[in-house]
């Protein structure tokens, strides 16, 4: 079992997680702290002659200025800019092929990044080299930064090989010659840290692609001098510098040049150092770290991918089906069945624990229904003289039953035992009807094969920017998708706030259950599976109190959030049965899964690449995404609002809701999982309410009206 506190931050752990893993990603791929800056060409008074015209490796340890020249028909090839994964095991094969040895100027992103072909060129012999890590004009650099890249890139070369090397070639260098007064201090600095800086004698610039007998023309010394020939393994195209090196290796042997690691041509020690201890680990867990980012910004992308899909595959059904759905149920002469309309008598069940700042308004909308009903507060052993107020009010067909708490599923269960109609409506105590909500409500029950329907449950107090958040999901999220469900005929919800349901229908599928805290989304899983229709009737509406504060809000989305994923893993068998049970298994399941618990738990996926695209760019791209799926969402949000005949003014604040509102259902539901799969157990929440819901909007509206008057 993991804490409870624990679990309430292991939400944040993991979208923190998934963003250093981003940032590690882009760190390693050059698009964090890369400076692709190259500095012109300066003057050179302050480069000792002796440099300038010395040779190609330049030693500036421990305050020297020494230059070393290659011996005649020596050549040390050197390939800068790699490992690349498919042009570095091609030179490597040649090498290999024609038994020649080179060296290797890494960078520190690539050889993070393909770690095994870092440790086939030391295997097969070849000598590494630094060239960096993110490979910037080092003259633009702190010395701060200087170290930085120097330590990062032996860093990779550790975890990728175990060792580390004392030869450095620095970015966009050439000949010593070309040394200047901006490069030359940063030669001079990366000596006093123990490097021996390699620049080139003869240039393939097989970077320009010239042709193959070209790049050879460019590499071959002249006269028979010793040569440091640069090429390149890594940075675009390179198969012919693949093709130029097969034919300049055995050509260049004819004439009686021999091919060498530096060291080898200089008659010096090794240039790699072992690695051990606390060095070797911390490469190790670098290059892991390095991996691990790859393959979870792989897993993040085909799940960016995944959501985008799930998110207009939903959109659109949402669109088409509730158009269908309007269209069916609004046209003229439209019932519901052979019996309507439906005039016999309801039960509606009010269940209460400590709803005595809502309880009055609730039973006094009742009392207004057009419908004939009977009503009953099932008070489950509130405290605070819930039951007290409603038998004070001595209003007729109100009935209380009073009960020890024992939870709302067992107040259902114990009004349908003392309901005297077939047809039962369930509501809470902190919602208000309007006159027909009933009436409409019960009107789908004239088709015999319905055995329960869904209303219409609005936001009463969406005054606050919180409850105008809840409103837009209401409207938009909610009531879509019940009309969608309804002509799929796998409506996975009945809202608490306005349901109706058969009572035989009830007394088939057992009532309701306590085995999840949805039993809502239960309850209709279970009518469903044994057969019956599942309706939404877009006129009962029915107006509840919204959570104002964000611990309220949470507390009780983490509780549909969970009970849901309860609700679906009680109802799992029906994806593998026959009958209705397996026509809602294998199509019910599976829509809501999707829509209800998967698309939810990737879309934070869409904010965090927003964050990433916004700091590190493609920004004008990133932003342009992110509004148009803003105006997708838009445009169904202001479609819904259209069908269920709202004002438009509450979408004013949809892009806020988008930044911050959907963050924290994120959250709620990523703590559900967790809570979930760390098998935690939620116990049902009270919500705290104010019993600002006082009447529907149009009575309240008529009741300031005839007090104007």
């Amino acid at each position: 079992m993991v804490p409870l506190r624990l679990r309430r931050v292991l939400p944040l752990l993991v979208l923190g997680a998934m963003m250093a893993m981003l940032m590690l990603r882009g760190y390693v791929h050059s698009e964090i702290l890369a400076d692709h800056r190259v500095r012109p060409e300066a003057a050179a008074d302050k480069v000792p002659k002796s440099v300038l015209q010395g040779g190609p490796v330049v030693d500036t340890r421990n305050g020297q200025r020494t230059s070393l020249d290659v011996p005649d028909h020596r050549i040390v090839l050197t390939f800068d800019d790699g490992p690349d994964p498919t042009w570095t095991p091609k030179v490597l094969d040649v090498l290999k092929k024609h038994h020649v040895h080179a060296v290797f100027f890494i960078t520190g992103t690539m050889a993070s990044r393909y770690p095994d072909l870092v440790e086939r060129m030391v295997e097969e012999g070849h000598e590494i080299g630094l060239h960096t890590f993110n490979h910037p004009d080092l003259s633009y650099q702190s010395k701060k930064r200087i170290d930085w890249e120097l330590t990062q890139n032996q860093l990779a070369l550790a975890g990728a090989a175990g060792i580390r090397t004392s030869l450095f070639r620095p970015p966009y260098s050439s000949s010593a010659d070309a040394l200047d007064d901006a490069s030359w201090p940063v030669t001079q600095y990366v000596g006093t840290r123990g490097y021996l800086t390699v620049f080139t004698t003869a240039d393939s610039e097989d970077w320009r692609r010239p042709g193959v007998r070209q790049i050879i023309r460019n590499a071959t010394p002249r006269g028979g001098k010793g040569a440091i020939v640069l090429m390149h393994d890594s940075g675009g195209d390179r198969h012919q510098t693949v093709q130029a090196l097969d034919t300049y290796l055995p050509e260049l042997r004819a004439k009686g040049y021999e091919f060498e690691n530096l060291t080898e041509a200089l008659k010096a020690p090794s240039a790699h150092t072992p690695v051990t201890g606390v060095d070797l680990w911390k490469g190790k867990a670098w290059v892991f770290l390095v991996e691990a980012s790859d393959d979870v910004t792989g897993v993040l992308v085909v799940g960016l991918a995944v959501i985008g899909v799930l998110v207009f595959a939903r959109f659109g059904l949402m669109l088409l089906l509730s158009a269908i759905h309007t269209r069916r149920t609004r046209r003229r002469g439209f019932v519901w069945g052979p019996d309507a309309p439906v005039t016999e008598p309801v039960s509606v069940l009010v269940p209460a624990y400590n709803e005595a700042k809502c309880i009055e308004n609730t039973v006094r909308s009742l009392i207004e229904s057009e419908h004939p009903i009977e009503i009953l507060v099932i008070d489950d052993g509130s405290s605070d003289g819930t039951a007290r107020i409603v038998e004070d009010l001595r209003l007729p067909g109100v009935r209380v039953v009073r009960q020890l708490n024992a939870g709302k599923p067992a107040a259902l269960n114990r009004g349908i035992a003392n309901a005297r109609h077939d047809l039962i409506v369930m509501m809470d105590g902190d919602t208000v009807f309007e006159p027909s909500t009933v009436r409409e409500l019960v009107q789908p029950f004239a088709d015999p094969r319905v055995g329960a329907v869904a209303g219409n449950a609005k936001v009463g107090n969406k005054d606050t920017l919180i409850g105008a958040w809840q409103h837009i999901e209401y409207v938009m999220g909610f009531n879509l998708d019940r009309r969608m469900y309804d002509v799929l005929r796998c409506m996975p919800t009945i809202p608490g706030a306005v349901g109706a349901f058969r009572r035989t229908a009830l007394e088939r599928v057992g009532g309701m259950s306590d085995d999840t805290l949805a039993e809502d989304t239960d309850i209709t899983m279970a009518m469903h599976r044994d057969g019956w229709h599942v309706v939404y009737a877009e006129k009962a509406r029915a107006w509840t109190e919204a959570p104002e504060s964000v611990q309220q809000l949470w507390s009780q989305r983490y509780r549909w959030c969970y009970g849901t994923m309860q609700a679906i893993w009680k109802h799992r068998r029906a994806l593998v049965e026959s009958g209705p049970s397996g026509r809602f298994g294998r199509v019910g399941l599976p829509l809501v899964s999707l829509f209800m618990v998967v698309a939810p738990l990737l879309a934070p996926l869409i904010d965090l690449f927003l964050v990433y695209g916004l700091l590190f760019g493609p920004t004008g791209e990133t932003v342009a995404a992110w509004f148009g799926v803003l105006a997708v969402q838009a445009g169904c949000a202001a479609y819904a609002f259209v069908l269920d005949r709202e004002r438009l003014t509450p979408l004013i604040s949809l892009p806020l809701q988008q930044l911050l509102y959907r963050q924290l259902m994120y959250i709620v539901l990523l703590q559900s999982w967790i809570t979930a799969l760390t098998g935690g157990r939620l116990r049902w929440q009270k919500l705290r309410r104010k019993g600002q819901v006082a009447a529907p909007p149009g009575a309240q509206a008529a009741t300031a009206d005839a007090g104007a008057a």
